[in-house]
């Protein structure tokens, strides 16, 4: 009996030890896959970590660079003239951001006017059908009710003679008028359920601008684009901007403090006559006309024109004389334009 427990025991034990070893091995993998996240998580932050050194390195290489040439007295004006341009083509590439996504949004709460408005034209036709057959069934039944009360009337009054020789008859049609009426009730809550289904109809979620809308809106940013640049081209500053946005500082010299000096005095007198366009809107809409006619787009479903046709540059002055040059506005990506054209 004793060694009968002991076999018992043994086994027992062996299936405890069994188990605990499986746990061991489940854990150990466990843990071999945790550290193995945790080792790629390392490298991941060591690569983020050379990364932004190699930034701060190259920072502090461009400021290294820039205090020398502030510290240069030949550079130092050059430095000015420099920010200066390039705050000009930023403060031109925000104008045209800002231009092009209020003509979107105006664009688009237009689009969605034009939607509702014939929606719920739409469902006013619906609703104004579903009432007038409500209304006609309503009659109608009011008619059925006036026969029923008129026949049960009738029998009601009918000696036990005219009950005997007419009764069954007009029985009958009480029971036909009052099947109608039931079926003209029914029908009547059937068309309210169809009127409350209308009524709670939702408006149609906002869609997106098709071709031709997204065409007219590019025609429109590249008029803009261009009243920009006939602005600041003279003394050639556009190309400048754009030049001080394209390279580093200390890349352009513009010359002697004279020279720069110069540069700044014209920069100042064109940004304070910026806004003196009275009749801008009028200019942009027949530029826009004009563009559109020569532009050329690759697809039909294509928004964009191919840059090759928009390269005249209509100057229009306050007499509407228009005046043409060339300028590719969009093929060289003056004020970042290739960014705000809708696609």
């Amino acid at each position: 009996m004793a060694s009968l427990t002991t076999i018992f025991k043994s086994d027992a034990t062996g299936a405890e030890e069994n188990d605990k070893l499986v746990d061991l091995f489940r854990n150990r993998a466990e843990l071999k896959k945790e550290f193995a996240a945790l080792r790629n998580e390392k490298y991941q932050l060591q690569d983020r970590i050379k990364h932004h050194q190699g930034s701060t390195a190259r920072v502090q290489q461009q400021m290294e660079h820039l205090e020398n040439l502030l510290l240069d007295p030949e550079w130092v004006h050059n430095v000015v003239a420099f920010y200066q341009l390039r705050a000009l083509s930023e403060h031109c590439r925000s104008q045209l951001t800002r231009f092009a996504e209020q003509l979107k949004q105006q664009r688009e709460q237009r689009a969605q006017s034009k939607l509702l408005v014939a929606w719920n034209e739409k469902r006013k036709r619906k609703t104004d059908d579903i009432e007038n057959r409500i209304g006609e069934h309503r009659l109608a039944l009011q008619l059925l009710e006036d026969r029923l009360q008129s026949e049960r009337h009738k029998l009601g009054t009918m000696n036990a003679f005219m009950k005997l020789l007419r009764g069954r008859s007009v029985a009958r049609g009480i029971d036909e008028t009052e099947a109608r009426i039931e079926t003209a009730q029914r029908e009547e809550h059937e068309l309210l359920e169809e009127l409350d289904a209308v009524h709670r109809l939702s408006p149609p979620a906002q869609q997106g601008l098709n071709t031709e809308t997204k065409r007219s809106i590019n025609f429109m940013i590249l008029a803009f684009a261009q009243h920009l640049y006939l602005h600041f081209e003279e003394f050639d500053l556009v190309h400048l901007a754009k030049e001080a946005s394209e390279k580093s500082v200390g890349a352009i010299n513009y010359g002697g403090k004279k020279d720069c000096d110069v540069i700044l005095e014209r920069l100042e007198k064109k940004r304070s006559g910026e806004e003196g366009a009275t009749d801008l809107a009028e200019t942009l809409q027949k530029r826009a006309k004009l563009i559109a006619e020569i532009a050329r787009f690759r697809h039909d479903d294509d928004t964009v024109p191919v840059p090759g046709t928009v390269t005249t540059v209509f100057a229009i002055n306050a007499n509407g004389v228009v005046e043409r040059q060339d300028g590719n506005i969009l093929g060289n990506n003056y004020f970042g334009i290739a960014k705000v054209l809708s696609r």
